[in-house]
């Protein structure tokens, strides 16, 4: 059980707009939540966050439609697992624990919620990490451009319900995969066994599966379509704001660095940091994150 992660940390059900979100939190000190990645849950964040909450009041919350929160069925214009949707999410579930305004630390799908909710809710976000990512729109531009390929990007995003019913065929050998080719060993052994179990948990299931394909759709229309509407009217991410990026995941031959693309997009000041590491910076590098983080929230 992945409670067995965090030591003393209190668990809570919280009614919301999609349903019901699981979150757990612990520590004392200013509000700071932590939202994890594709194809995972809250347990990623299990090497950090009893760290992070000797200083912080730490929260972290299964987005929705993974771990043990709600995973309600997609609708026609995506909006449902729009990343705007789910930033809404986080700030009841802050709201419900006390917290109107706070700091976001996100990885992967969690840290594009993250900046959404930045652009969105300025009066709420103290401070922003990105834990490996490009903007939405940004990465679109290079498939377009030719610079990477679409990869799962575009195969979880065909229509309904063709990758459904293809990964749901045998789901743990697809999402372990991922998560391998994405590690910097190309296999599981970053990950500990009662992590992995709770990925599995989340994402042995067909609604689940939905799901994350859901959440692929919207990013390829809806969070894209709103990036760019934000980019065209010139706002920016309004906190200070700090990139941790992997060495082997996000460059690109011939692309601007990682840090490049938000300086010339959302965040003109962003703080950063390359970390030699595979994409799952919290599990494949803790120390180093931790510290880069400790420094950047006070």
């Amino acid at each position: 059980m992945s409670e067995d992660l965090f030591p003393g940390f209190a668990s809570h059900w919280i009614d919301a707009e999609p349903g019901r979100l699981f979150a757990r939190s612990g520590g004392t000190g200013p509000a700071l939540v932590l939202l994890h990645g594709f194809p995972q849950t809250h347990a990623m964040w299990h090497r950090l966050a009893p760290a992070l909450a000797r200083t912080h009041s730490v929260v972290c919350l299964d987005l929705r439609g993974y771990g043990w929160s709600s995973a309600p069925p997609g609708d026609d214009g995506h909006e449902r697992y729009s990343k705007r949707a789910m930033g809404r999410d986080v700030v009841s579930v802050m709201e419900q624990l006390g917290h109107v305004r706070f700091a976001v630390c996100g990885h992967d799908r969690g840290a594009r919620v993250g900046y959404r909710l930045a652009l969105d809710h300025p009066g709420r976000v103290e401070r922003l990490a990105l834990l490996d990512i490009l903007p939405t729109f940004e990465v679109w531009r290079r498939v377009r451009a030719g610079l990477q390929k679409a990869e799962h990007w575009d195969d979880l995003a065909r229509p309904n319900p063709v990758p459904e019913r293809e990964i749901g065929q045998d789901p743990l050998p697809y999402f372990e995969g991922l998560l391998a080719k994405w590690s910097g060993p190309k296999s599981l052994a970053p990950f500990d066994p009662r992590a992995l179990r709770s990925y599995r948990d989340s994402c042995n299931e067909p609604s689940r599966i939905h799901a994350f394909c859901e959440d692929y759709r919207a990013g390829k229309t809806t969070d894209a379509a709103q990036d760019e509407a934000d980019m065209a009217a010139g706002r920016q991410i309004a906190c200070p704001t700090l990139l941790l990026w992997s060495t082997l995941y996000l460059k690109r031959p011939g692309a601007d660095l990682p840090p490049e693309a938000w300086r010339r997009t959302f965040a003109p000041g962003i703080q950063d940091l390359e970390i030699a590491s595979g994409h799952f910076l919290a599990e494949e590098a803790p120390e180093e994150t931790l510290a880069a983080l400790a420094r950047f929230l006070g």
